[in-house]
């Protein structure tokens, strides 16, 4: 039976994951979900497989070095989604970024090398390369990480390759474009301006709104790293994307389309500092090994959509209290 650690598992992407391995594998897997569940972490997003028996929830931070090593223990793979992932929170609080994404990375990674695991999964993003004009991003290309967030990502991204090249630690980056789909906490853009337009509540887009980025539906994230579970190259960066570039304004168009709501929800605000322009990857490496997304764009929205309308009970009680306090003294408006 493989084994999974699995940090972070109660957010967005790393609960979706755990779902993904339970619908995939059933009884063939074993997860130890650790999650120190800060506003992000949420227990409901798991609450239709928290009585597994071969589901094991561990409250914790991963900086935390006893703790980590008692759930590392018997863990064949390790997959790290822990960290704090919202730009605009990095630019208000960097420090807490530096100490989960890098430090905990660390942590993590000491651990792995004890204990003999399999496999490290660092779970990367595309932000440590910067904006690019034209063209695509390369696994091989430089990083200039523009925010706080990117940077530790960029950090914890190149302390675990040179855990592959001191130590032999079987590593694998991925570097992935923006997910969306069900879970995903209401301060970014996708579920941020459903929940708004549900609430007939006005949609603050950054600058012009043409800012780019590629999309990939969450679950074609999950496929991919399993994939790169057992043909990925150890010691090797993986770009994932799911081809489908569009600007902020699109994105917001769409979702106004799909819930027949009016275009004066649409509002502009000033640019936050550092936002990036555009951001794209190549992802010709992953492809050549087989591996390509199943959602089309356009399918994957819709069901996103449909599921923030059907769920109100997950994310109305998301949108009051620490959120609203955070946007109203940071941005100066009651998102």
């Amino acid at each position: 039976m493989m084994r999974y650690l699995v940090t972070g598992g109660a957010g967005f992407i790393g609960s979706n994951f755990i779902r993904y391995l339970f619908d995939k594998y059933g009884d063939g897997v074993e997860v130890v979900n650790v999650d120190k569940l800060t506003y992000a972490g949420n227990l409901d997003n798991l609450k239709d497989i928290s009585d597994r028996p071969n589901y094991r929830f561990i409250k914790g931070d991963i900086c935390n070095a006893k703790l980590v090593d008692s759930a590392m223990a018997g863990v064949n793979r390790v997959v790290n989604f822990a960290a704090e992932s919202h730009v605009d929170r990095s630019i208000g609080a960097p420090d807490d970024f530096i100490k989960t994404d890098i430090y905990g990375a660390f942590v993590l990674l000491e651990a792995a090398r004890r204990f003999g695991v399999e496999r490290f999964v660092q779970i990367s993003t595309d932000e440590v390369y910067g904006s690019i004009l034209r063209g695509s991003f390369r696994e091989t290309d430089i990083l200039e990480p523009s925010s706080p967030y990117s940077a530790s990502k960029a950090g914890a991204d190149r302390l675990a390759y040179s855990y592959f090249k001191t130590y032999d630690l079987p590593v694998i980056v991925t570097r992935c474009s923006n997910n969306y789909g069900p879970y995903q906490y209401p301060e970014k853009l996708i579920p941020l301006f459903v929940t708004h337009a549900i609430e007939n509540k006005s949609l603050p887009i950054y600058g012009d709104g043409k800012n780019v980025r590629d999309w990939i539906y969450v679950l074609d994230h999950c496929d991919a790293i399993d994939f790169l579970l057992t043909q990925g190259q150890i010691g090797q960066v993986y770009n994932i994307g799911g081809g489908n570039e569009r600007t902020n304004l699109e994105i917001t168009d769409y979702i106004l389309r799909a819930l027949g709501k009016p275009e004066n929800l649409k509002t502009f605000i000033a640019d936050r500092p550092g936002h990036d322009r555009r951001y794209s990857v190549d992802t010709e490496k992953i492809r050549s090994l087989g591996w390509q997304p199943r959602y089309s764009f356009e399918k994957a929205m819709r069901e996103t959509v449909d599921w923030y309308v059907n769920n109100e009970w997950w994310w109305k009680k998301l949108k009051t209290g620490e959120y609203r306090e955070f946007y109203k003294k940071n941005y100066k408006r009651d998102f």
